[in-house]
């Protein structure tokens, strides 16, 4: 009687017990999957020293060519920088530029190349000779060399957050504060691209400008996009600004019967950034804007002013990247 009592609760545990504990488990597994981010940008693995070779696509033949890291970086600084720019500047650009390309390396766009060589695009790059050829001719090898110093003496430095190269994004001229990514682009921000202040840059030619258009014309600009566009310049309120950035940039405003994002706004009308402030006058609106580009990250014209009140090029990096480390390969 005992052993067929055994049998019967051996064949309860098996039958019954066994696949419950088996099914809670399975469960937690599948909540651990479902939990895990869908959205993470693909990453590569690739080559992380600086003795390595790129491949580079230029985007007006669709050729690519397979270049040495460092000196593409220099092709590229002395593209992206002025060479009359503090040393301290250029060498920031330098260890920005080889950041942002790594950064493209493990995150790549193009299909057989790890960057391309425009910048709209990735960044600019231009061949030593052509690069030459647009200097005083009095001034390309000293020019040149002050470039190849720049770039050689941060040879290998690259910034990081959690280890990781940073998405080193860089414009010219902030108009005295820096943007968001998400203001520009969408998406989800960067904890080390936030807002900062940049004193000095109103000392550049970069950092105002103004573009005046008819009534017409303004219209007319608006209508590539907006074929039903109507604006009652009449009515003061009928273009106005809606709401700001937390940099203070224009993130939308309001033109008649549509409201568009100050991104938008600077595509269509051709500003060199959202910071800006319009009048009307007759039968002419005026925009008046501060900086020049998205405004993302390094101002370039900001990290020559830090330069100059004696600024090192970790000062400048570390003032328009947050939390971050400079490492090297």
């Amino acid at each position: 009687m005992k052993k067929i009592v055994y049998y019967i609760l051996i064949f309860i545990v098996i039958i019954f017990i066994v696949p419950t504990i088996l099914t809670k488990k399975q469960r937690n597994i599948t909540t651990e999957v479902q939990e895990t981010p869908k959205t993470q940008e693909e990453k590569h693995e690739v080559d992380l020293s600086s003795d390595r070779k790129i491949k580079l696509l230029h985007a007006s033949t669709n050729e690519v060519e397979e270049v040495d890291l460092e000196q593409y970086i220099c092709n590229v600084v002395s593209s992206e920088m002025p060479a009359s720019y503090e040393i301290e500047a250029l060498k920031a650009q330098a260890i920005v530029a080889r950041t942002y390309t790594l950064y493209k390396m493990k995150h790549p766009k193009h299909e057989n190349a790890d960057i391309c060589d425009s910048s709209t695009c990735c960044q600019a790059w231009l061949s030593k000779e052509d690069r030459l050829s647009k200097w005083e001719e009095t001034e390309r090898e000293k020019n040149w060399a002050k470039i190849e110093k720049c770039v050689a003496d941060t040879k290998g430095k690259i910034i990081t957050y959690n280890n990781e190269p940073i998405n080193a994004f860089f414009h010219s001229n902030s108009g005295g504060t820096t943007e968001t990514p998400k203001e520009v682009w969408g998406g989800e921000n960067l904890p080390y691209l936030q807002v900062v202040q940049t004193a000095g840059e109103d000392g550049y030619r970069q950092y105002s400008s103004e573009v005046s258009f008819t009534f017409d014309e303004l219209i007319n600009k608006l209508k590539e996009k907006y074929g039903d566009i109507s604006i009652d310049f009449s009515k003061n309120d009928d273009i106005k600004t809606m709401d700001y950035t937390q940099s203070g940039r224009v993130k939308t405003i309001k033109f008649g019967n549509h409201e568009l994002s100050g991104v938008e706004t600077r595509t269509l009308l051709g500003l060199k950034s959202t910071n800006f402030e319009f009048y009307k006058n007759d039968n002419k609106i005026t925009f008046f804007v501060k900086g020049y580009g998205h405004g993302v990250g390094m101002s370039q014209t900001g990290a020559d002013s830090m330069a100059k009140d004696g600024s090192t090029f970790e000062d400048i990096i570390h003032h328009f990247y947050s939390n971050v480390e400079i490492k090297n390969l």
